[in-house]
């Protein structure tokens, strides 16, 4: 069999989602070190900075399922061509702002873009990923998000330093809006019509299927809401992390702000390893057992269980170094769940696997909106800046117990009646 060439056409395509994920969260996380700026410029309070952080998150939230089945009905390329635009353009315009009303309109619009992203890129990856190569895909692309979040402080700072923050959202939307162009002219909805596609890469992607137009939305919901839950469990933790993560080592030890982005990337890199490491382990147990309740649902709940006991001793430390590794450890755990849980949609519903990822989403957009706010509100309160992640802590709690839920293994089907209801036509 002939290897697979540097520049082939599968390769391209996850190579074109990484950067997508990368540039996604680049865009969503600069706020965190951003807000030393603003946040003294408009005179905030750590509350009002944590609704600036989740203002996104609303429409987020909105967008995810209906963002899913729209990449389900209408092809992942032409969904994130028009995302992209937008969440490119709302970055741009977070440098115009000029106080706390205009910075959260906004993230509001930042939301609307990034919400079908992940959805329809799952979408895609049904498509062209092989079934045992899911968590792999899965991981990889979450860690390109991850690395996303772990170069953001310091090129932030760098870029506020020489300019000020306005100039980093200016950088971040104009890589957003790049990135649109070359989608435009390097992704195929299928794979068959993509011109690098070769017969050996055709043979072990997944055949194509007739496209479901008519979609059960409530029984798809009641099986998605087991994974839904487990999620908003792990999101709670994933945007504590992604929001306070810099200003935690700038107000809660001390810091200069260089510092603490060298820090909040310490820990970010840490879910980098985290995310590509979960991707290649479910894949394995996978391959190994053919169980994908094991490869799924028993590593999410070990990772998660893992995740809460690394966070305990920061109840009861102020050491810098105990508190970088605490975090480090705990969001290299949680993100050791992300190969895992997307390859979950794809696994119960690969059909609709762009709304199935969409619904599952919600948990965490949700957990978006409430985790920084709560945070900010905690500190703002008691003065302490460990006490939020206590939250985490019994979420990931909740999280071991109900992964075992999620029931991976069992595929999602449609009863006699929905079939007969289905209009269907093959995907060209």
């Amino acid at each position: 069999m002939k290897r697979f060439r540097l520049t082939s056409a599968t390769r391209i395509v996850l190579v074109m989602l990484c950067v997508m994920y990368f540039i996604t969260y680049l865009d969503r996380v600069n706020v965190s070190t951003a807000a030393a700026g603003f946040g003294k410029e408009f005179n905030l309070t750590h509350t009002q900075v944590g609704l600036v952080f989740s203002a996104f998150a609303y429409p987020y939230l909105l967008f995810q399922v209906i963002g899913g089945w729209v990449s389900d009905r209408f092809g992942a390329k032409r969904t994130l061509l028009f995302c992209g635009a937008i969440w490119g353009l709302a970055t741009v315009f977070t440098g115009f702002a000029g106080g706390l009303a205009s910075l959260l309109v906004a993230r509001l619009v930042l939301g609307f873009g990034e919400g079908a992203t992940f959805p329809a890129a799952t979408s895609a990856m049904s498509r062209w990923v092989a079934k045992e190569k899911r968590g792999f895909a899965q991981g990889i692309t979450h860690a390109a998000s991850r690395v996303g979040n772990a170069v953001a402080p310091a090129l932030i700072v760098l870029v506020m330093a020489t300019w000020g923050w306005r100039e980093s959202f200016y950088i971040c939307g104009a890589l957003s809006l790049v990135w649109v162009v070359v989608w435009a002219v390097t992704f195929t909805e299928h794979p068959k019509d993509h011109p690098r596609i070769t017969p050996e890469e055709l043979a072990v992607l997944p055949a194509p299927k007739p496209k479901v137009t008519g979609l059960p939305w409530g029984k798809l919901f009641r099986r998605m809401t087991p994974v839904t839950i487990v999620y908003f469990c792990y999101g709670w933790t994933l945007w504590l992390f992604l929001s306070w993560i810099p200003l935690y080592f700038l107000h809660n030890h001390h810091l200069q702000l260089q510092k603490s982005a060298i820090f909040a990337s310490v820990v970010f890199f840490a879910g980098v390893i985290g995310d590509t490491l979960g991707g290649l382990v479910t894949d394995a147990i996978f391959k190994r057992t053919g169980s994908l309740k094991r490869a799924r649902s028993w590593m999410v709940s070990v990772c998660m269980l893992f995740c809460l006991l690394s966070l305990i001793p920061l109840m009861f430390t102020h050491n810098l170094a105990l508190s970088i590794a605490c975090l480090a450890s705990g969001f290299f755990f949680a993100e050791m769940t992300i190969g895992p849980m997307w390859a979950i949609p794809m696994d119960i519903a690969p059909e609709f696997s762009g709304t199935a990822s969409g619904m599952m989403n919600t948990g965490s957009a949700l957990a978006a909106i409430i985790s920084p706010v709560m945070g900010g509100f905690l500190i703002d309160y008691f003065g302490n800046w460990d006490l939020p992640f206590v939250g985490s802590m019994l979420l990931m709690g909740v999280g071991v117990v109900l992964a075992f839920r999620m029931q991976p293994e069992s595929r999602f089907e449609l009863g006699a009646s929905e079939k007969a209801q289905v209009s269907t036509r093959m995907g060209t």
